[in-house]
Formats: C-alpha cells, structure tokens, sequence
C-alpha cells in the first residue's frame, strides 16, 4: 500500500532559530495523526509546511494524488497545490473567522468550496449546503444566517462543513477545539470522530489537548524544540511515555 503523506525530512528555520528540524513519518489511508507539545516546540510549523502554507528550506512532502500517483507538494506549481486544496485537501483553523467569510451566508460559505471545483447548479449547491449544515447539526433554518450571528462552537462546525464538502481525502486540523468551553469542545470532538469514520478520512491534528488526541488520533508524534522526541500508537505514547518530555507532558495533565 502507497502512504497517503509521505513527510521526508522537513526542515524549516526562522534565520538561527529551528521551526522544525528532519522530521520524517507515512500517514496511511483512513489514519489520524496527533501532533503534540508545548508552545513553540514546532507543531505549527510543520503544519503549515505540509499544507503548503509554509515553504520549508529541506524536504519533501509526498502527497499520492488521484490522478498522477505520489507528487511532492513542495515543489508543485501553485495552481497545482491550490486546486490540491480546493478537493483532497481541508484545513481546519483553530479561530473559525480564519477559515470562514465572515460576509457570507452560511449556504454561501458551504457552497463557495463546491463551486470551487466546478459546481454552478445553485439548486445542487444549495441542496449539499442544507445537507451539510445538518451533518454538524447547524439547523438548516440558519442557512441564510451569516456566521457572526453564530456562537463560537458553530462557527467552528460551520468550518467544517465547509471543508469537508467536497470529500476531501486529507484534512489537517490547527487546535479544532482550542478556545471553545469543555461542554463545546466535548460536543464538537464527537462530532469529529465520527465524521472521520464515518468519511474514511485522514487527518493530521495538532494540539496541545492530550485528552483530544486520546479521543481522535491512531498515532502519536511529540515534538520539542523542533524535533519528534517519541513516536508510536498513541495509547502506547500516552499510557507507558518513554521519553522524559513525554512524561512531563502526560504527568502535568494528570496532575491537573
């Protein structure tokens, strides 16, 4: 079997400082990937540099897409890595308003990713967008409402929905449920778990919520100071770390 993501060597510094320093690992079909550290250990950076939003200085990131089998994305033209995003790929922001038009209907901001890929049938667009809405149980009375009138949970499923439209086959997630109370963030994580069974989805989630990752992710990376310090299935990392940054990580949530 081909990997989904292949990540080889990824490498990205701010002048002296490492953003994240040879990071390497396959992400498979249907399987969620957790990234985990503290502020400033480099899971932001090695983020935007697998979705394309940050060129890294080193490495490849191999993306096996539909019609032309394993490409790295690195070095793919930008219309190329646009159109990437538009269809196989979803980014899903930890601030709503990053990844929403503000503007726009909420229809409007489901259907702005389907027509994106071609669809001009309003009735079709407007059909899926009910149909979405309601998947992330957003009424779809509220389909003419603009997302400043929802609340900040809303907002974040609203995001969602408009993401994963189009069937993407890969979607990374920015903290999904950082800033949102626990009843909401509890709420929108089962919501997740099931929308990425039910949709066979890969995913490549950064967060520094262990209880998130223990809830979505098969495997489990821990980052510090740029670089992975352990690696494994992620019940394994959580439940028997290795690493002493791990146990500091594990330990403190314990103690909370």
């Amino acid at each position: 079997m081909t990997p989904l993501l292949s990540v080889q060597g990824v490498t990205r510094h701010y002048g002296a400082q490492i953003g994240c320093a040879d990071v390497s690992f396959d992400l498979w079909p249907g399987e969620v990937m957790g990234i985990v550290g503290e502020s400033g250990s480099g899971k932001s950076t090695l983020l935007a540099c697998m979705a394309g939003h940050l060129a890294p200085d080193s490495g490849a990131v191999v993306f096996d897409t539909r019609a032309d089998g394993p490409k790295d994305t690195v070095t793919m033209s930008e219309p190329e890595r646009r159109m990437l995003s538009r269809t196989d790929w979803a980014f899903v922001h930890q601030h709503a308003r990053d990844g929403l038009r503000m503007g726009v209907s909420a229809g409007g901001n489901v259907g702005e990713r389907l027509m994106a890929v071609g669809a001009r049938h309003y009735g079709d667009i407007r059909g899926k967008a009910v149909d979405w809405l309601e998947r992330v149980e957003i009424a779809a009375t509220r389909i003419d409402d603009r997302p400043t009138t929802f609340s900040g949970g809303m907002q974040q499923r609203l995001q969602i929905a408009r993401n994963l439209v189009t069937g993407p086959r890969l979607v990374f997630m920015d903290e999904p449920t950082g800033g949102l109370d626990v009843s909401v963030q509890a709420r929108l994580l089962d919501l997740l778990r099931g929308l990425v069974r039910d949709m066979g989805l890969s995913a490549i989630i950064v967060t520094h919520d262990l209880a998130v990752v223990r809830l979505l992710a098969d495997r489990l990376m821990v980052m510090k100071d740029g670089r992975v310090v352990e690696a494994g299935l992620t019940d394994q990392v959580l439940d028997d770390p290795q690493h002493a940054y791990t146990q500091l990580l594990v330990s403190s949530v314990l103690q909370v």
